[in-house]
Formats: C-alpha cells, sequence, structure tokens
C-alpha cells in the first residue's frame, strides 16, 4: 500500500515558512537534527504532514512543491508505477547523522514530479 507522507516545499527559509503554514493549519512544528535545513508541520488531522526543505526553486529539473509517496517496498513501488505510465528521473540517498533515507524521484504521465520513499 502507498499513501502520502508528505507535501514537499523547495524553499530558502524553511523554519519560517514552516511557520506560517503551522498557524495557518492548526499545525504543530516537528523538531528535526540541527543537521538538517528542514523543518516539518504536522497537521492536525489525517492528511500527509508539511515538509519544507532549503532548496530553492528555479529551474525544470526541481520539484517546488511535490508529492513524497510512502511505500513500504520503494523499489516494488517504483516498479509498479513505471507500470502505470510513471518515469524513473533518479534514485538519491542521503544520511543524516544515524539516519540514511533513499528515494526515487519520478514523473508521471504528464511530467509531475514525485517522490517514493519508504517509511515506517
Amino acid at each position: 500500500m502507498t499513501r502520502i507522507q508528505f507535501i514537499t516545499f523547495s524553499c530558502t527559509e524553511p523554519e519560517r515558512l514552516a511557520d506560517f503554514w503551522a498557524a495557518a493549519l492548526d499545525g504543530e512544528r516537528r523538531g528535526l537534527p540541527d543537521t538538517l535545513d528542514s523543518a516539518i508541520v504536522e497537521r492536525p488531522d489525517d492528511g500527509p504532514d508539511l515538509l519544507f526543505n532549503d532548496h530553492p526553486s528555479g529551474d525544470k529539473t526541481d520539484l517546488p512543491i511535490h508529492l513524497d509517496v510512502a511505500a513500504a517496498d520503494r523499489e516494488a513501488t517504483v516498479e509498479r508505477l513505471c507500470e502505470l505510465g510513471a518515469t524513473v528521473r533518479e534514485t538519491k540517498t542521503e544520511t543524516y547523522e544515524t539516519h540514511t533515507s533513499t528515494w526515487t524521484v519520478l514523473e508521471d504521465p504528464e511530467g509531475n514530479g514525485f517522490c517514493v520513499s519508504e517509511y515506517p
């Protein structure tokens, strides 16, 4: 099963934007390690949380606002989505202190970018 984990925003001031959306949606800020230039707002309902990354949007290869899809098996989910018409842009892996995260950036059939990650 796949579900929307985050709606992700690329921005230049993640803290300020997260504060805005937390107040606008009556959400709560989730603490993250200081080494991350990101912020998360947990929404009060069952909808996806908002993730704000310190990365200014720019050219077509950017994903200024996009969905992050969570799946128990990222590779199988990517394969299934490709069979449905998605295409893979790239797979990335980053390590933050003790946590390593891998995700695949895809495009839907209209070229809209989204990411697939493994989350519990």
